[in-house]
């Protein structure tokens, strides 16, 4: 198989061809630009061996590209990076690893071609492209990749248990390529991620978590998460995901297996968008039914406040496994804690006032709470299914209309502290924060519009209720 033709569309390989040849080296692109050309998905990395200095051929191929090409070099791991025309191409010499069994940090010497490919994780990265003279564009697949490729089958070049041994982290991206690639994986290979989970507990937490998303953010993300659960590595890096799971029966009644809802729900989010926090989102929003399960003989199994638990029970998730304790964090708390109430705004007649509260609660994020609690209709009645995603289209038809009336999706009421305590004369005191609150419920209850003077005017009305005295008529905060 010869690939000279489809190379030319990138210039850059044939500089880099002619570089290696001044210097005498072979040269080769190895890994997952070979495996994407040949599935005829884009890609933008791309790995060059070098069977000599890595380093050295970069500052080469930078030389030829001229001085305004920068090479970023990581002496530390012996690779040099240039970016060029949307492209990152990467050098490194050829090399042979060897693993201690307490780090997946190898030690490395200088290797073959054969040497650096045997150190690939899995068959379908470990072909190669010739960029020398004589042999520019043919392929070098001593692992049947390509096979590997038109059968699906994720499969790793040596032994697996000796690959999953060496670095723990590949059983984690055997299960993402074949989530991302929706490939099987080859039942010694998984069968050798069974064996080797407990080796995952030498990885850091940033790399599985690196792992994890992409697999959240491939096409069906259920399968990835399915695979994780059956291999037993679920339970070891997510076991409060793993709770979820299965259906208990008390005097007949039963609920829903909450791990497959949830599974369900983020299949149903991905179809939407590929916001990988509003997915998360999807994963976390049930999270805390373990936690809240409680069984009644006459209504059955109730999960109560379990949102409420579940947002308190994000940042936790988030810190243990490093994900960023951010504005992402806390978009997918606040996303947790009120997917139900859209829900329950569907099942009743609908009220100005509770669809106000939901618009200020949900603030910039409503369009993606919408997404999340449409996505958590499941059912096997499609019927049932039919009839919740139309009153879901009423609830934002209001939504919509009551935005564009009130403008409340960043809403602040117009009565401050400050004009509270000016005009009664106050210090900073419990009796400023009452007459705020009670201002606020007023405007979102629609009882006075946000505006400045009959909120004023209420404001003054509620605080001699309370026994204040207007000391100031507050016309400088007009």
């Amino acid at each position: 198989m010869n690939f000279k033709e489809q190379l030319t569309r990138f210039p850059i390989l044939e500089t880099v061809a002619k570089a290696a040849a001044e210097l005498g080296v072979e040269a080769y692109i190895i890994g997952g630009f070979v495996r994407d050309l040949i599935l005829s998905r884009a890609s933008k990395d791309i790995d060059v061996v070098s069977v000599g200095n890595g380093i050295e051929l970069a500052e080469r191929v930078a030389a030829r590209l001229g001085p305004d090409v920068f090479v970023s070099i990581y002496k530390n791991f012996g690779t040099a990076q240039i970016r060029q025309c949307d492209l990152e191409i990467e050098f490194v010499g050829a090399r042979k690893e060897s693993y201690r069994t307490d780090s997946r940090k190898p030690a490395v010497e200088d290797g073959t071609l054969s040497d650096d490919q045997n150190r690939r994780d899995f068959t379908i990265n470990a072909m190669g492209i010739s960029l020398n003279k004589d042999t520019f564009g043919e392929l070098v697949d001593p692992f049947e990749g390509v096979r590997d490729l038109k059968r699906k089958i994720i499969r790793t070049p040596l032994e697996p248990e000796i690959t999953f041994s060496d670095d723990p982290l590949r059983m984690m991206r055997a299960i993402r390529f074949a989530s991302q690639l929706n490939f099987d994986i080859e039942p010694d290979t998984f069968d050798a991620i069974i064996k080797m989970k407990e080796r995952i507990g030498i990885v850091s937490a940033e790399r599985i978590s690196d792992e994890l998303n992409k697999i959240i953010l491939s096409p069906t993300p259920s399968y990835g998460f399915k695979l994780l659960y059956h291999a037993g590595i679920l339970a070891i890096m997510f076991p409060e995901m793993i709770e979820l799971l299965g259906v208990e029966t008390i005097d007949g009644k039963g609920h829903k297996d909450n791990f497959y809802h949830t599974l369900q729900v983020l299949d149903n989010v991905a179809q939407h968008t590929d916001d990988l926090w509003l997915r998360w989102a999807a994963i976390l929003h049930d999270i805390a039914k373990p936690a809240t399960k409680k069984f009644d003989k006459k209504v059955g199994w109730s999960f109560h406040n379990h949102e409420e638990v579940g947002a308190r029970m994000v940042p936790v998730i988030f810190r243990r496994m490093k994900l960023p304790l951010n504005e992402k964090m806390r978009f997918v708390k606040k996303l947790v804690r009120l997917h139900l109430r859209p829900i329950v705004l569907s099942k009743e007649e609908i009220t100005d006032s509770a669809m106000r509260r939901l618009l200020v609660e949900a603030g910039e994020d409503i369009e993606a709470l919408m997404k999340l609690c449409r996505a958590d209709i499941t059912s096997k009645n499609p019927d049932k299914v039919k009839r919740f995603l139309h009153n879901f289209d009423l609830v934002e038809q209001k939504l919509k209309d009551l935005e564009e009336r009130d403008k409340l999706r960043n809403f602040q009421p117009v009565i401050t502290g400050e004009i509270i305590m000016e005009t009664f004369g106050l210090k900073p005191a419990k009796e400023v924060g009452i007459i705020k609150e009670i201002v606020r419920e007023a405007i979102l209850e629609g009882i006075i519009p946000n505006e400045y003077e009959p909120a004023f005017a209420y404001m003054v009305h509620e605080g001699e209720k309370l026994g204040l005295s207007v000391q100031s008529t507050g016309t400088t905060f007009e």
